[in-house]
């Protein structure tokens, strides 16, 4: 193998420092968790009555032979989001396949999962970031149990797989594989489906033309095929190791999708204890999540995962900064081009070699670490392998680094941009970061008046009235995880990008999401802290010149520090303080514990993970580098509060 680039080296070397105490903190109470026989043998005979009350036949007696290791199915299936409708199949085959490799496998819960594209821009929106938060606790509630060896997580969408992994890390002494579904096939070209969505902005097509264009998109069972959050989970996890190699992108409804799920299962038995056990824990350290964030970067991922990285690995005890992402970004090359960056989706990345030569390509270049724990066994180069079925039987073959379309995916010796798709902005207003895989070189610097919205609705209304005919930074504070959850705000990008196309200088800067549907507009997002503690965001008002500088990383509101400091900070709208409808009243609590979304927007409050080596109580906060805790900044930063 090439040597480790040395900034992959330098960033994971300070990330193991960084994470020391809290990563070996971790690591004790999972090692304390650990039994070397099925868990269920040290229950109580009613509690084990308990377990097999519904089972019969060959399942009952296993459960009650105390011998077989026992494998949990958490599943996120429900058959409104088309990307978890495959699901309703798979617990069936898990529970066969788990019982012909020697193990029991029984379905210990199912977690909530809902779908970004029904609830976008609408009030709804305002749970889905909590709603990973929630699926964590859920998952923890499904294994609470005491009777599981190994665990399979079925989920694919938005906050549904970071939910279930955060979760799981709880019971990081569990094995634990995600079950993937696949990619519903192509539909819709993409940049007609955008061209359409433009042109109802504009007021040329009618609501019957964008629902026809809609439904053309999203068709059938399986995931969504632009490249989103969904398929950014999908990949990043993949590489990470917590995949079967090359499952990712198989299609829903075939056999070797049936195959893949099936070995899933038997896998979890095999993992479970012995010499082959692979906890969870060992799965995801600091080298399995920078060679995630690799894989994001050098896709133009979804910049969701800078919150969502950041959450799984406080989740195992690792502190993942902004500036780890950033300077990771500097050096990781652009190696696909998919929308909304280009037209591709994700069946012609798969087509053109996907994420076998991916991985091929970058381990080649020493961009990411072979010497990792793998569902699959050690060693990332497993993942240069696709799964075929022969004569019907599942094996895997090794796919050269070679890319069989090069106009959707690229090796590192000629990538579509020498640097990865996210950056890092810092400034008076904050830090956020930005997408700029799919902006143009000419778009990423924006000087111009700032014109401040309360939400979307007041936006589309100023829009359609004509009143955004120039130079415009669009400014749509209050939309932060404590103000209203952190909704996205995709609703804003059809209007912005039809003033840009009529030559206007056209940036948004926002504390809300865009993820990863954010296209050719530049957009500062994530600003941390947001307007809720940040007085400069709240600060701003119409007129005020922002520069938004994506080259050189800065982000500032070019006022005095006097005039900023005499204004009087912009509140909250009543109806985002009424919060109410919707279910929004029922995660209150949730809105009111909420960290930054530069500590990965978590509801999850740092908890004591034990003593460090002088006896002292261990907690995030204690290492959290480089900051002033007593500062109202810093504290807002460590723990969500101002």
């Amino acid at each position: 193998m090439p040597p480790l680039h040395p900034v992959i080296a330098d960033v994971t070397d300070r990330i193991e420092r960084r994470s020391a105490p809290t990563r070996r903190a971790y690591l004790g109470r999972v090692a304390a968790a650990a039994s070397e026989e099925p868990v269920r043998a040290g229950m109580g005979c009613s509690n084990l009555a308990h377990s097999f009350a519904a089972f019969s036949g060959p399942d009952r007696a296993a459960l009650r032979g105390l011998r077989k290791p026992g494998v949990a199915v958490v599943s996120a299936y429900n058959d409104l989001l088309s990307a978890h409708k495959p699901f309703d199949e798979f617990p069936a085959w898990i529970k066969d396949a788990a019982r012909e490799a020697g193990g029991v496998a029984q379905f210990a819960g199912g977690v909530p999962a809902m779908c970004d594209g029904i609830t976008q821009g609408r009030t709804g929106m305002e749970l889905s970031l909590f709603s990973r938060d929630v699926i964590a606790m859920a998952t923890g509630v499904a294994l609470s149990h005491e009777m599981f060896d190994a665990a399979l997580l079925l989920g694919v969408c938005d906050k549904i797989v970071p939910g279930l992994l955060i979760g799981a890390l709880s019971f990081g002494h569990l094995p634990a594989l995600l079950v993937p579904a696949g990619p519903m096939t192509s539909g819709l070209p993409n940049k007609e489906k955008a061209r359409v969505r433009q042109l109802y902005a504009e007021g040329r097509a009618t609501r019957e033309d964008l629902l026809d264009a809609e439904a053309a998109s999203y068709h059938s069972p399986g995931t969504c095929t632009f490249y989103g959050t969904a398929n950014s989970n999908q990949l990043v996890v993949e590489v990470m190791g917590l995949h079967l190699p090359g499952s990712s992108f198989i299609h829903p409804g075939t056999d070797l999708r049936k195959a893949l799920t099936e070995h899933a299962a038997r896998r979890a038995v095999e993992i479970s204890r012995g010499e082959q056990y692979t906890p969870l824990a060992e799965v995801i350290d600091e080298r399995s999540l920078v060679n995630g964030l690799v894989a994001l970067l050098a896709t133009g991922g979804s910049p969701n995962h800078t919150l969502h990285l950041v959450a799984i690995a406080a989740a195992a005890g690792i502190e993942l900064t902004w500036d780890d992402f950033n300077d990771l970004s500097a050096v990781v090359p652009l190696l696909a081009n998919l929308y909304p960056n280009g037209s591709a989706d994700i069946n012609h990345f798969h087509a053109a070699g996907g994420v076998q030569v991916l991985v091929g390509s970058l381990l080649d270049a020493g961009l990411l670490h072979e010497d990792v724990r793998t569902v699959a066994g050690p060693g990332l180069h497993r993942y240069r392998s696709e799964p075929i079925l022969t004569d019907g039987a599942l094996t895997w073959r090794e796919v050269e680094p070679r890319t069989l379309d090069d106009s959707v995916l690229r090796t590192p010796q000629r990538p579509f941009s020498p640097e990865g798709g996210l950056r890092l902005l810092r400034g008076n207003l904050g830090r956020s970061v930005i997408k700029v895989s799919a902006v143009a070189p000419e778009h990423r610097v924006v000087e111009a008046p700032a014109r401040v919205f309360a939400d979307q609705a007041e936006f589309d209304r100023a829009f359609r009235a004509g009143e955004l005919e120039r130079d415009i930074v669009v400014v749509i504070p209050h939309h932060g995880p404590r103000a209203r959850g952190m909704p996205e705000l995709h609703g804003l990008i059809p209007a912005l990008s039809s003033l840009m196309d009529k030559g206007h200088r056209v940036a948004l800067v926002t504390d809300g999401r865009m993820s990863g549907a954010s296209g050719k507009v530049p957009a500062a997002i994530h600003v941390s802290p947001e307007a809720a503690t940040n007085e400069v965001l709240a600060r701003v008002t119409d007129g005020d010149p922002i520069r938004l500088d994506a080259d050189t990383g800065r982000l500032d509101v070019l006022v005095d520090d006097a005039t900023l400091a005499a204004r009087q900070p912009v509140a909250e709208p009543p109806d985002a303080r009424e919060w109410t409808g919707t279910g929004r009243e029922l995660f209150a609590a949730l809105r009111g514990a909420v960290g930054t979304a530069e500590k990965g927007a978590s509801v999850f409050a740092p908890v004591p993970l034990g003593p460090d080596d002088e006896g002292h109580t261990t907690t995030p906060e204690t290492h959290t580098a480089g900051r002033d805790a007593t500062s109202p900044v810093a504290a807002a930063e460590i723990g969500g509060h101002a």
